[in-house]
């Protein structure tokens, strides 16, 4: 089967959820998972062996400066909806990032003749895949 265009996504149409709501001002989020590796050598083997470690989540959001919101929220935890959505994609694809917190919350960041941005970025502890993509 060969590439379709049409099929890629086209990130305009996906959304961000916020405890159930829906960040109509976002515009921007990214999430990833790193795994830490303990290093293993071994007598008579000339390579190096991995054990896995402990899981490290975080990421960033950011949207255009509509409420006080994050301020208000402050480092209470939350929970994050990823919705990658395309109508013209293979379907679309949820994810659910749990025991997220931020890392910083941005008091101000004003420039004049601008319109305001605010990032926040975050960790959290654990995901869960709720819908998944195969190509049809």
């Amino acid at each position: 089967m060969s590439f379709n265009p049409d099929r890629a996504f086209y990130g305009s149409f996906s959304k961000l959820l916020l405890d159930g709501e829906w960040q109509t001002n976002a515009n921007s989020v990214e999430a990833t998972v790193e795994m830490s590796k303990g290093e293993l050598n071994v007598m008579g083997d000339d390579w190096t062996r991995y054990k896995k470690g402990q899981k490290n989540g975080s990421g960033t959001f950011s949207g255009y400066k509509v409420t006080s919101k994050m301020i208000e929220q402050g480092f209470e935890r939350f929970e994050l909806i990823i919705s990658l959505e395309d109508p013209e994609a293979y379907g679309h694809e949820r994810v659910r990032l749990k025991n997220c917190m931020a890392d910083s919350i941005q008091l101000a960041n004003v420039t004049s003749g601008e319109i305001i941005e605010e990032e926040t970025p975050f960790t959290f502890e654990g995901y869960e895949l709720l819908d998944a993509v195969t190509a049809q």
